[in-house]
């Protein structure tokens, strides 16, 4: 696995951090700087190790900054269309098998230190499109009925529920306040030095929890179920840590990042030791990338429809992937390899789709960053390790089966961790339960 991959997950708590002193739109443009930059500086390496740090480190770096804005802006400007907008944004990570031909015919032409040069200057593109990730801003701070809500009088109160009882004044439709007072919001447009929120039903999960503030890009009017609350949520919030939805998630990403990179690597080399042509073993690859990127986009439309939670969703395809790379090693032909490529493709691009709107909507989007930022953390120790593992299997064993019977069996861990929700849901509800008593 590259270093840059593994790099890119285990900066997200540094990248949290950046995103919350610096704002996405900035902390992408540095993100986008640190990758044609990496390209550049190597291009005069002359070693490993000089290598391991700019294509590595700064690499890595770069694209964390680059991926975890892009992300949370995207969770903020959708949240009807999340899945499907998540999964058009990311679609383009299945079709990078374009770059090896292209790759190499660069190298044939200009020699590696030309084709870092010209990928550099390729990724200075990456500058005006983070320039793009715009914050959402509300002009106008009326409700529905076109009266001005006095910001002035808000600010004056600290408890969620003062404010509440102010709305409520304005407007006689109810107000159902779903904050607990100690998760205060971060990371939404400020105005007038408070912060906007929005009461979002979230229609897969059984009860309302925290939810985009942003949803609607350029919202000109506020509701009678909109409130404003002070901003005061540190740059890294601890508390998810103990948070069981969180840890749910956690897990379950750890251990499906463990198994991510074993069957891609080892799939045309186990193709090889069958006999089967190197040029048809690179097709599978490419197949792979294609199918990945178009089970994502239907992935994300199905997950869109609400017809049961996501994350139902991402337990099952995690499951199909598991019980897939445990019958991986029967296919010992080109057409049987072939049936595993696009089973497992259709089944992992399936749950990469829903990382993102699944994680929304278990600890919501104004805690997304902190969340986003520790699993990485986690999922790249698991990147890290798995192919390494994977590789001592194969060198004690002499056989690539063992490699995709342990990815199989990580896919089976991973989703085990959701079952535990219903329990996980429980003490929240009781607990917003007792809040919502305390209000009224």
């Amino acid at each position: 696995m590259g270093m840059d991959d593994s790099a890119s997950l285990l900066f997200g708590p540094l990248v949290t951090i950046a995103c919350g002193k610096l704002g996405d739109q900035l902390t992408s443009i540095i993100g986008a700087g640190l990758v044609s930059s990496g390209c550049l500086i190597s291009t005069q390496a002359t070693s490993i190790s000089f290598l391991c740090v700019s294509m590595g480190l700064l690499l890595g770096l770069g694209f964390a900054c680059l991926y975890q804005a892009a992300a949370v802006m995207t969770a903020r400007y959708f949240k009807k269309r999340l899945a499907l907008a998540n999964a058009i944004a990311r679609s383009g990570m299945g079709l990078t098998f374009i770059l090896a031909p292209f790759t190499q015919l660069l190298i044939d032409f200009y020699g590696w230190q030309g084709t870092l040069l010209i990928f550099g200057g390729i990724m200075l593109n990456l500058v005006p499109s983070s320039m793009l990730l715009r914050p959402v801003i509300i002009k106008n701070l009326q409700d529905f009925s076109g009266r001005n809500v006095d910001s002035g009088s808000l600010t004056q109160s600290k408890h969620p529920a003062a404010l509440t009882s102010h709305l409520d004044e304005i407007s006689t439709t109810e107000t159902q306040f779903n904050t607990s007072l100690d998760s205060p919001m971060q990371d939404s447009t400020v105005t007038n030095g408070l912060q906007e929120t929005s009461n979002c039903y979230t229609p897969d999960r059984d009860s309302d929890r925290d939810c985009s503030h942003n949803n609607l890009p350029l919202q000109k009017e506020w509701n009678s179920n909109s409130w404003l609350v002070p901003s005061r949520q540190p740059l890294l919030d601890f508390s998810l840590l103990k948070d069981p939805f969180f840890c749910i998630f956690a897990w379950s990403f750890l251990f499906s990042q463990l198994a991510y990179f074993i069957p891609t690597f080892h799939l045309a080399a186990r193709a090889k030791t069958l006999g089967i042509d190197s040029m048809d073993a690179s097709y599978l690859i490419s197949v792979a990338g294609i199918i990945e990127t178009v089970s994502q986009l239907l992935s994300g439309w199905i997950a869109d429809q609400n017809w049961i939670k996501k994350y139902h969703y991402h337990k099952t395809y995690l499951i199909l992937c598991g019980i897939t790379n445990l019958l991986g090693p029967l296919a010992t032909s080109f057409p049987l390899l072939m049936v595993y490529t696009v089973s497992f493709a259709i089944f992992c691009g399936g749950y990469l789709a829903l990382l993102l709107p699944v994680l929304v909507d278990f600890v919501g989007v104004p805690r997304l960053h902190s969340s986003l930022g520790f699993a990485s953390f986690f999922a790249g120790i698991a990147a890290i390790a798995g192919p390494p593992i994977a590789g001592w299997l194969y060198d004690y064993t002499q056989t690539y089966a063992c490699s995709f019977l342990f990815a199989g069996t990580c896919y089976l861990i991973a989703p085990i961790s959701f079952f535990f929700e219903p329990s996980a849901h429980k003490p929240k509800l009781q607990k917003e339960k007792e809040l919502n008593e305390v209000t009224t």
